[in-house]
């Protein structure tokens, strides 16, 4: 069991100050106070640390011309197979923020992502990287009036014990204010996260509920979308009001006799205008024909709905009216205008 939280003053009376630091629990209570700035709560780096390891190095960088900050904590040990404990990348500029955005969704704006917990304004990418977008009220406005932003974006090593209940979203809170503090955001702060939920992996399936209960959901327009009463339809919602980018996933029966696939409907919203750079194109040949437009906080909204070519009940101008119902939701949830459809 680690102990390096509870250091013993006395042994640094018998050891000397210089054998007391190169000690591994005082040099991992060391770093996990200075690293990131001393960003990181001592008690949540210990939660992250894999069993048998050490905390080895830490670095933190500000490029202020750039708006940029970034800081990677490392770890090592015997049993080690990735030295990254954490890294975290923040940007303010336009064109950083948007080339990262859209790398998670590389030519298909249908990749994989997950909502965050407790309304944190975010996502849990493809990759399995965890972002925040951020105001940054202390920047003032781009040239076009565009309010400043912060992109956020942390990631954990193989090892690192991100599935210990709430750990890595703590970390993650705390990392996303200290890049807004040193970047000059000024905006509020995000309270520190308390629950106890854990990032998904990268490809983990999402929790769903029959479409039924979809009334509780961030996805509760599909309770009344009219699909058909057989086939034992399933939600998962993985929509955040706060977040860039979200998604309301139905499946529902194969497709065709002895397929061994359901069907797939799947509703996407994306926020901000670097969404208009998005393909839309479905790499597994499913059909992408149905988008919507909006105005949203001053900046472009696009909605998509993505799937199976084949839905079994569920025609052309069905995919239509869905798509009316979680935009038209979506644009009501965000206070957004200027709702548009491309069919």
């Amino acid at each position: 069991m680690r102990r390096w939280i509870k250091v013993s003053v006395a042994a640094a009376m018998v050891l000397g100050v210089a054998g007391y630091a190169a000690e591994p629990s005082v040099r991992d209570w060391m770093l996990a106070g200075s690293a990131c700035g001393g960003a990181l709560p001592r008690d949540v780096v210990e939660r992250l640390t894999p069993d048998g390891a050490h905390l080895e190095s830490e670095e933190s960088r500000r490029t202020e011309a750039l708006g940029s900050y970034e800081c990677v904590l490392s770890v090592g040990g015997d049993e080690v197979r990735d030295s990254r404990l954490l890294e975290m990348e923040a940007h303010t500029r336009r064109d950083d923020r948007d080339r990262e955005l859209f790398s998670a969704f590389p030519q298909d704006g249908f990749s994989a992502q997950y909502p965050l917990p407790g309304g944190l304004p975010g996502f849990v990418d493809q990759y399995g990287g965890i972002d925040l977008l951020l105001p940054c009220p202390g920047l003032g406005e781009d040239d076009e009036g565009r309010r400043a932003e912060l992109l956020v974006r942390t990631w954990m090593g193989r090892d690192t014990l991100s599935g210990v209940p709430g750990a890595a979203y703590r970390a993650v809170v705390a990392l996303a204010n200290s890049a807004s503090d040193e970047l000059g955001c000024e905006g509020e702060p995000l309270a520190e996260y308390e629950g106890d939920a854990v990032p998904p992996r990268p490809g983990d399936e999402p929790r769903t509920v029959p479409v039924a209960r979809a009334k509780g959901t961030t996805c509760a327009w599909a309770a009344g979308a009219g699909l058909p009463d057989s086939g034992g339809w399933r939600l998962a919602a993985g929509m955040n009001d706060a977040a860039p980018t979200g998604r309301c996933t139905l499946r529902g029966p194969a497709a065709g006799t002895g397929s061994g696939s359901d069907s797939v409907l799947t509703f996407v919203a994306w926020y901000g205008d670097w969404s208009n750079r998005l393909v839309f194109e479905d790499s597994a040949g499913g059909f992408r024909s149905m988008t919507a437009t909006a105005r949203c906080d001053g900046q472009a909204a696009n909605f998509a709905l993505g799937g199976s070519g084949d839905v079994p009940g569920v025609g052309a101008a069905d995919r239509r009216r869905m798509l009316k119902r979680f935009a038209q939701d979506q644009v009501d949830r965000r206070d957004c205008s200027d709702l548009r459809f491309r069919f």
